[in-house]
């Protein structure tokens, strides 16, 4: 059995579920050359064109531009710049109605053309001699995003590193009307195979195989005729039904590989772009032509000139529709891409963006209005022509019920929203409609999810903080404590040490004083004890005399009495005696209160010579030395005075 790359080789097709086969209402505007558009008078150019961020923006208001100079840096990987599409002035930046069904005000930068087209400096590559990284660098500086319609950042699908076994290139532009990559192919199929040889450079395939229906004849044979010189280039015709033109279908179509639900191509070794993103690579590469502009259907009833026009980036729907003869009808409406997957514009001023690939101004007769919407019948004929394999019915019961377990547990995000299922649904049920809403919804529950998961984890990651805080700050106290506690005991201990140390010198300055002062120390010492000696015995021998004299006897106390009344000298003796007596006991008084002075003070001087304290020495020594001497001198004449007093008594 052959292998798949045989099978391919050999021009093998294959088919996907369901799909089906609208009128395609193309030969109005692919049988007609592109028409050039134009410079509008003003520009309004949205700062993000594309699936990921927008750029910092590098101009500002009142600045003069040059055509192809970058407003945008791409900053970010998931991030591609936009340039000026012509020379002229910066006129504001703000928000402006934006190219989606919402309609919601976004970030532009409008810009009003001075007529002169002005290029800036340009630098083309040399494919031969520039490297991947080059190569991805001019890709991404030049603002390419995918132009199928889902804007994903070029550079990002051209620098994958995992091997890959087939590039795919998508012509295939299989929603009614929309002829814009038709009439691409015809006139530039050259340079968009010069596209896809960059591209090969950079993720060296395979195969190349290049989708396109089989109602578009002249594209096809221009797309065979550019590469008929390149090895393993395959162009294949595939049969006209929509929608064939989704990424997965057409996978399944060319390669009979299924892309798993959740997964990218690249999982199984596919990268697909479309043929518009090809031609945008070649003139970014090789022109230094960044992406200012691109090929817009402009049809419908409504217009005189139905034709593909090639419009620069930011121009205004309104100008599109005036270029090609609209005559406004009652009620009718204006759809910014195809009669499946587009929607209603609620503003003509809404710009042209680089995913913008059909303008349809559709007359009532030729689009009528939805009819009422009837209850579900439960034909069918919705799971019959999903090309998803999904369950229409059940995603709409579980969409109006709410319930995003059950839409996620029926894969409602593999939905391409191709509107097949609400094109054959007899009960015309909008189920698109009410697949995005709950798209929508389950996003905007995603991101509040995500924002509360983010709030929780900042106000633990704060009550952390504050605990991590709060330890530490006890921790710090804890060692003030005991850093304090240490320094109170390192000063008592000190203050112990200094008492030591102030002992220890005193004792050491004791013994350092010289011999002589030494000898002379103990000479007085020794004096000291001595007069204490003398003291005591002098106080014993007084006591002792003292009790030797005995007292005069009553007759001669009166005796004595009257002899003193009458003059006799015998009659002074006894007196003079007695008044001796008291002297010698108010002298030995004095000697007993010295003595115990004295006593006293041997008492703090043999307290001082313990702690060894020098100056309590040096005061109390002199008085020691002065006040015994004096006292003894005293004691001796009293008794001296006692003595003689006594001899004369006796003779």
């Amino acid at each position: 059995m052959p292998s798949l790359f045989q099978q391919i080789q050999a021009g093998k097709l294959w088919d996907f579920h369901g799909g089906v086969h609208p009128p395609t209402r193309k030969a109005q505007t692919a049988q007609k050359p592109i028409g050039m558009l134009p410079l509008p008078d003003r520009l309004y150019i949205p700062l993000r064109q594309h699936i990921g961020v927008a750029g910092h923006i590098l101009v500002s208001s009142g600045q003069h531009v040059l055509k192809g100079q970058p407003l945008t840096s791409a900053d970010n990987s998931m991030a591609v710049p936009v340039h000026a599409p012509t020379s002229g002035t910066i006129l504001a930046i703000g928000e402006h109605t934006s190219a989606h069904p919402s309609a919601l005000p976004e970030a532009t930068i409008t810009l009003v053309p001075d007529g002169l087209d002005e290029w800036r400096t340009r630098y083309p590559l040399n494919l031969a001699t520039s490297d991947k990284l080059s190569l991805l660098e001019r890709i991404q500086e030049s603002g390419i995003a995918g132009m199928g319609g889902a804007g994903f950042p070029a550079h990002l699908k051209a620098g994958l590193t995992q091997p890959v076994d087939y590039l795919i290139i998508n012509a295939v532009e299989c929603e009614p009307y929309i002829s814009a990559d038709d009439a691409l192919i015809q006139e530039g199929a050259i340079t968009i195979v010069k596209g896809i040889d960059i591209l090969c450079k950079l993720l060296n395939p395979k195969a190349v195989l290049i989708g396109i229906e089989d109602d578009k004849p002249i594209a096809s044979a221009a797309l065979k005729a550019a590469c008929s010189q390149r090895e393993h280039y395959y162009v294949r015709d595939l049969p006209t039904k929509y929608p064939s033109g989704g990424e997965k279908q057409l996978i399944q179509l060319l390669t009979n590989k299924e892309v798993p639900a959740g997964r990218r191509p690249i999982d199984i070794g596919i990268v697909m772009l479309n043929v518009g993103t090809a031609f945008a690579i070649a003139q970014a590469v090789l022109d230094d032509h960044p992406l200012l502009s691109r090929i817009v259907t402009v049809t419908g009833e409504t217009l005189s000139q139905p034709q593909n026009v090639s419009a620069l980036i930011g121009t205004p729907v309104s100008d599109l529709l005036t270029f090609c003869g609209y005559q406004q009808q009652t009620d009718n409406k204006i759809i910014m891409g195809g009669p499946m997957m587009g929607f209603t514009l609620p503003d003509l001023s809404v710009p042209i963006t680089k995913t913008t690939n059909c303008i349809l101004a559709p007359s009532l007769h030729e689009l009528p209005q939805s009819g009422k919407e009837t209850d579900c019948i439960r034909c069918s004929a919705c799971a019959d022509a999903c090309p998803a394999s999904l369950l229409p019915q059940q995603l709409l019961w579980y969409s109006k019920a709410k319930d995003p377990a059950k839409l996620d547990e029926y894969n409602l995000f593999d939905c391409i929203e191709c509107g097949a299922c609400a094109y054959v649904c007899p009960s015309e049920i909008p189920l698109v409609q009410y697949y995005r809403v709950a798209k929508a919804e389950i996003r905007e529950q995603q991101r509040e999810a995500v924002k509360a998961e983010q709030a929780k984890a900042r106000f633990e990651a704060r009550n952390a903080r504050l605990e991590r805080e709060k330890q530490e700050r006890m921790a710090r106290n804890k060692q003030l404590a005991q850093a304090r506690e240490q320094a109170q005991q390192s000063g008592s201990s000190s203050n112990a040490v200094a008492a030591a140390l102030a002992r220890i010198k005193a004792k050491q300055a004791e013994q350092t004083v010289a011999p002589a002062d030494r000898e002379q120390l103990l000479a007085e010492r020794e004096a000291k004890k001595q007069q204490a000696r003398e003291y005591q015995a002098a106080k014993a021998a007084d006591k002792q005399q003292a009790d030797a004299v005995p007292e005069p006897p009553q007759a001669d106390a009166a005796a004595s009495s009257e002899a003193t009344t009458g003059n006799e000298p015998s009659a002074v003796e006894p007196a003079s005696a007695k008044s001796a007596a008291v002297a010698a006991a108010i002298a030995r008084a004095k000697a007993k209160k010295a003595a115990q002075a004295e006593a006293d003070k041997q008492e703090k001087m043999v307290e001082a010579e313990q702690t060894k304290q020098p100056e309590a020495i040096e005061q109390t020594t002199p008085q020691a030395a002065t006040d015994p001497r004096k006292a003894a001198i005293a004691a001796a004449i009293a008794r001296a005075k006692a003595k003689k007093q006594a001899d004369s008594e006796k003779s």
